[in-house]
């Protein structure tokens, strides 16, 4: 009790008051939580109303001494409020418990009725038991007499039992020998063999012993004839081996006889798988044995007006070529004939060799470990063999339009031989199986990618085709490969398809050929196929068969391949129509972009790869489809450049310029490298944005004549221009060209059509500059490069970043023709804006 709580308490639920009286009794009797004494010192204070030595007169007169009259009262009305809760709570429990002390009253006196009846049934039992007692008692002496008696005629009735058995015994063995009853023979032979040889002394048990003999050699040499013959079941064996062991044939011998029966049979299987197989006759696997789902190419022959059908499906979906039966037939067939007998081998030998109880002088001679290793040694045989047809017949299965019959295929052979490793547990079998599962699907994985790069390289085969045969588009108008329209307005007939078109259809197919190829290696991962998700394959399979060896490698695969048509290149560029370099480099920058990350993704979405060994980051293909790209569209720019050039080489190589006529129109040549590059212009801005010009001036067209006429064309073509004029002409050129800027032919060209118009027309040009240079001019021979400079400068500057660039170009060829030139002599400016506006 405490006598300084509070005067008032707040309401307590039911649960927490019972603990609190629960606590307060605990408190009370000094018990800890569990029930126990509690072990804090008792209190001494006589003034703790809790403790034991408590004093009322000491706690009184302390009360009076040190509290006022109000405190007296709030105490004394504190410590009734306190005694009347107790009251109350002992009451509760003693109400509570009222049903339990009821309870046990009447369980105490239903024990006590009870054991007084089992008093009075252990009374009777006694006298039952005593009654018993004398009874034998009497009987035992009565028959006392007579005991010893009885007991030798029981002796000697069981001993002539005996001798009867033991005459009769050659009869009984004859009988069970002619029943064929080999069991019976042996366990009665057994019965008897100790006692016979006990008493092989005396003649007459001798002699028995010896007929016993020659019957049982008998018996033994029929069970072995059962092992040469071959045709009993493994029931029979079993009974045959069992019963020679019991008559001591050596164990050794008995499982190599057991275990070349054995083998008979199972070879006897395998020669008849192997009779299914033939040599297998590889050959090249073509796009026509991917799945038959989407196995396209793009049509180099397709109807006017229609994009290019690159998603048709092609029927070209084979077979294997090799097999006479289906994969899944062919391993059904082992299974069930095969690894079935194996394993019944297996448990038979083993219950037969290893697992039965070793008795007597048998378990001393180390018979389980003898035939395990016996046995191993003969799987492990066995196996290789089978294991080998089970290779040949995967390897035949070169067609990869159909991968179900093989995956089931391969699950049925893996689930087949988990029998084995539960019968022969440490046998190296079902490792060696699953390898061949993995070495399979890696297979697999080569035949998909070797299909798909012969797809790829198909349809660019077609692609080429389509781009290289010219189609008449307009009124009898030439499409050249690109599909720019050179000339005529009347309608025509078939449309050559469009490099958009041609670039749409071909990404398109190739994209679907991945998803179909990924939807059949799909089929490995499946829930259920049992090897799918065991963890030596299925994390290897995913991450470094299908997204390493199939997705990446093809990607790779398709950059390479790229890269390789920049690696051929001759004075026109090779054999490769520029169109297709611009073509493949559009698609190897849509892979970096986007095509890349997709397929990827893709795939890590649907094999769910967890990447524990490294992987090709998304980033390095890429940056590598980017590379692709580049190179491919910087060889477009020297490709288209070169074409251009050969064409200005050879017309100014092949004129005479001293001794020409004086100009009267612009040169044929000049007006097919306008066509050309008008033509190049079209090509490249159907697949690549038009990207950023510097602001262009007002009079570009004819700002070639105002640079012709400056103040450094008339130092160069004044009177003055004689050696021995105040200042040298090559003098100001050189000083002019200090404070130019620098011009990088071969730069390499951004992804957008004014960069590589650009690049084209620097290389153009500075091959016509370094023709001119290596010529020499009369009066009207400069007044041609005039004339065709100023026809180059009303057009090209369309196409270029900063036609700056043109103007001082073409003034470089102007300035070295002049140089050149044996009479300097200008054409005006007017005469020259006339022809060439004539055309």
């Amino acid at each position: 009790m405490d006598a300084t709580a509070g005067a008032t308490t707040p309401p307590e639920s039911e649960p927490a008051r019972k603990r609190r009286v629960h606590g307060m009794l605990k408190l009370y009797y000094g018990l800890n939580e569990e029930g126990k004494s509690s072990d804090k010192p008792e209190s001494l204070d006589p003034c703790d109303i809790n403790g034991p030595h408590f004093d009322p007169e000491v706690f009184l007169n302390k009360l009076r001494k040190e509290c006022s009259l109000a405190e007296l009262m709030d105490q004394e009305s504190c410590m009734v409020k306190q005694i009347r809760a107790l009251d109350s709570d002992m009451q509760t429990l003693v109400y509570e418990n009222y049903n339990k002390f009821i309870s046990a009253t009447d369980t105490i006196r239903k024990m006590k009725n009870d054991f007084k009846k089992m008093e009075d049934e252990m009374d009777c039992l006694s006298a039952n038991m005593a009654a018993i007692t004398e009874f034998s008692a009497r009987i035992s002496g009565t028959l006392q007499d007579q005991h010893a008696q009885i007991t030798k005629l029981s002796g000697v009735h069981t001993l002539l039992r005996k001798l009867q058995f033991l005459f009769e015994l050659p009869a009984r063995l004859n009988k069970c020998l002619e029943l064929q009853a080999y069991a019976q023979a042996v366990s009665s032979y057994r019965r008897a063999r100790s006692v016979l040889k006990q008493y092989s002394h005396m003649p007459s048990f001798r002699g028995i012993q010896d007929d016993c003999h020659a019957i049982m050699d008998q018996l033994a040499q029929q069970l072995r004839q059962k092992f040469r013959d071959g045709g009993s079941s493994a029931k029979d064996l079993s009974e045959c081996v069992e019963l020679l062991l019991q008559l001591d044939e050596p164990a050794e011998e008995l499982c190599d006889k057991f275990l070349s029966h054995a083998q008979t049979r199972l070879e006897a299987n395998l020669r008849s798988l192997e009779a299914e197989l033939r040599e297998p006759t590889p050959g090249p696997i073509a796009a026509s044995d991917l799945p038959a789902s989407s196995t396209s190419k793009p049509s180099a022959s397709p109807l006017a007006g229609t994009p290019t059908d690159l998603s048709s499906p092609t029927k070209n979906s084979f077979p294997s070529p090799t097999a006479r039966t289906d994969i899944l037939e062919f391993i059904d067939r082992g299974c069930n004939e095969f690894v079935s007998s194996l394993c019944l081998v297996i448990a038979s030998y083993q219950e037969l060799f290893i697992n039965r109880p070793q008795e007597g002088d048998l378990a001393s001679k180390n018979i389980p470990q003898m035939a395990s290793g016996k046995l191993h040694s003969f799987v492990d045989a066995l196996a290789a063999r089978y294991f080998n047809l089970v290779e040949r017949r995967i390897q035949e299965e070169k067609g990869v339009g159909d991968n179900s019959l093989l995956v089931r295929a391969l699950d049925r052979f893996h689930r087949r031989l988990q029998a084995v490793s539960k019968l022969l547990p440490g046998s190296a079998v079902p490792s060696l199986g699953t390898e061949i599962v993995v070495r399979a699907a890696r297979e697999r994985i080569k035949q998909y990618l070797a299909a798909l790069q012969s797809f790829y390289l198909d349809s660019l085969t077609d692609v080429r085709q389509a781009l290289a045969t010219p189609r008449i588009s307009v009124g009898g108008a030439v499409v050249p490969p690109g599909g720019g329209i050179l000339g005529g307005t009347a309608p025509g007939k078939d449309a050559s398809p469009s490099l958009p078109e041609l670039l749409a259809s071909l990404s398109a197919s190739i994209l679907n050929q991945i998803k179909s190829v990924l939807a059949s290696v799909h089929l490995f991962t499946a829930k259920d196929i049992t090897f799918s998700n065991k963890p030596y394959f299925k994390g290897e399979f995913c991450s470094q068969g299908v997204r390493e060896g199939l997705v990446v490698s093809f990607i790779k695969f398709v950059c390479q391949s790229s890269r390789q048509f920049c690696e051929s290149a001759g004075d026109r560029g090779g054999s490769t129509p520029p169109a297709l370099l611009l073509l493949l480099s559009r698609l190897c920058l849509d892979y970096e972009t986007s095509t890349i990350s997709y397929i990827l993704t893709l795939t890590d979405e649907q094999f769910l790869a967890q990447h524990h060994a490294p992987v090709t980051p998304v980033t390095a293909l890429c940056s590598e489809a980017r590379e692709a790209a580049q190179k491919l569209l910087n060889h477009y720019v020297k490709v288209q450049g070169l074409i251009i050039s050969q064409m200005l080489r050879k017309s100014v190589e092949t004129r005479d310029w001293v001794n020409t006529i004086e100009p009267r129109n612009v040169r044929a040549v000049m007006k097919r490298v306008v066509e050309d590059t008008t033509s190049i212009d079209v090509q490249v801005g159907l697949l690549y944005e038009e990207g950023v010009r510097k602001a262009h001036s007002s009079d570009s067209s004819k700002r070639t004549f105002s640079v012709y006429s400056s103040s450094r064309q008339q130092v160069r073509y004044a009177p003055s221009y004689t050696p021995s004029a105040p200042m040298d002409t090559n003098l100001l050129s050189n000083i002019h060209k200090l404070f130019s800027e620098r011009i990088d032919i071969f730069s390499p060209v951004e992804f957008n059509k004014v960069s590589v118009l650009t690049g084209i027309i620097k290389i153009s040009l500075k091959t016509f500059l370094e023709c001119v240079r290596l010529r020499t001019f009369g009066r009207y021979g400069l007044q041609q490069i005039q004339v065709d400079c100023h026809y180059l400068q009303m057009y090209l500057w369309r196409f270029v970043s900063d036609e700056n660039l043109v103007h001082f170009l073409l003034d470089e060829i102007v300035g070295s023709a002049a140089h050149r030139c044996l009479d300097p002599a200008p054409m005006e400016q007017s005469v020259i804006e006339v022809i060439c506006e004539r055309g």
